[in-house]
């Protein structure tokens, strides 16, 4: 139970901008996955660590202000500096660490997309937000269009591209070796997901990407979510079908010609929403007006 509320409360933290929230009081939980990678809660996304031989690998590093909280954090669990920093993709509550942790002398890798809009400016018509670029110190060295693997602390880390699903720069992380599959915000547990369509998000994406870790997974497998406690194939499968769910009932109003303010009025999503919007980054509303702007801007 304590896992599940700090996880949420990152979830929570995470629907503020940066500049709003306060990081004082934020301490970061390191919770064990396998012999070897553990999950780091915080304010944010949640971090992804391998320690072993090698040296420490790191998924995702949260807010600016918690990049010398989260290295205390991972100097408790290794001596080793890090090495290697993946992002699952652009946004701040994932790769706002990005220039602490370049700075201290790790190599930031990301997919393509992930450079390209970490380089320029962004604007989320959901929230009328402007992001601006981030500073060259934060953008990622390494850029991948499909799959690399990274071979590390005795394990074959994959990093897979899913295409256009949460963003247009998703990736997952898959240890073989450890059976652990971080799979960054496209599957966040017990809440409806961010389809950023502003930054190429989609739908159907999501669903698809989402059985193709799933077909990855077995009954052990540990899944690191991007925001929520340790989950396994059954909770993915479990979000999966939500997601089909409320995608086939907005399908269905915007099939009657509904516009969006309509499509909200109807309110498609009515029977999932009390179970996936309590102490969630998406609320209803926002959630209904994005799966209809995936569903309707091709």
């Amino acid at each position: 139970m304590e896992r599940l509320i700090l996880a949420t409360l990152s979830v929570a933290l995470a629907s503020a901008p940066a500049w709003a929230q306060n990081f004082d009081d934020v301490e970061i939980q390191t919770v064990q996955a396998s012999d070897n990678v553990y999950m780091l809660v915080g304010a944010g996304g949640n971090i992804g660590l391998s320690v072993g031989d090698d040296g420490a690998f790191v998924i995702d590093d949260q807010y600016a202000p918690l990049s010398e909280k989260i290295m205390a954090a991972i100097s408790d669990v290794t001596d080793s500096d890090v090495k290697f920093l993946v992002n699952t993709h652009y946004h701040g509550d994932h790769t706002g660490g990005n220039e602490a942790f370049g700075e201290a002398g790790a190599l930031i890798i990301a997919h393509d997309n992930v450079r390209a809009r970490m380089n320029s400016t962004q604007f989320r018509g959901i929230f009328d937000q402007e992001i601006p670029p981030s500073p060259a110190g934060a953008l990622p060295l390494v850029t991948f269009s499909d799959e690399m693997s990274i071979y590390w602390n005795g394990d074959n880390i994959r990093a897979i591209y899913q295409p256009p699903a949460h963003t247009d720069g998703d990736s997952i992380l898959y240890f073989e070796n450890a059976n652990v599959i971080h799979t960054g915000d496209t599957f966040v547990v017990g809440c409806y997901p961010f389809i950023d369509v502003d930054s190429g998000g989609d739908i159907d994406g999501l669903i698809a990407g989402g059985y193709r870790t799933l077909s990855m997974a077995d009954d052990d497998t540990v899944i690191i979510p991007g925001h929520g406690p340790l989950s396994g194939a059954d909770d993915l499968a479990e979000w999966l079908d939500m997601l089909k769910a409320t995608r086939a009932s907005m399908q269905s109003v915007v099939d009657r010609g509904m516009s969006e303010d309509e499509a909200w009025a109807a309110r498609p999503t009515a029977g999932f929403d009390d179970m996936y919007t309590s102490g969630c980054f998406m609320n209803s509303e926002n959630y209904n007006r994005l799966l209809y702007q995936s569903l309707t801007r091709n």
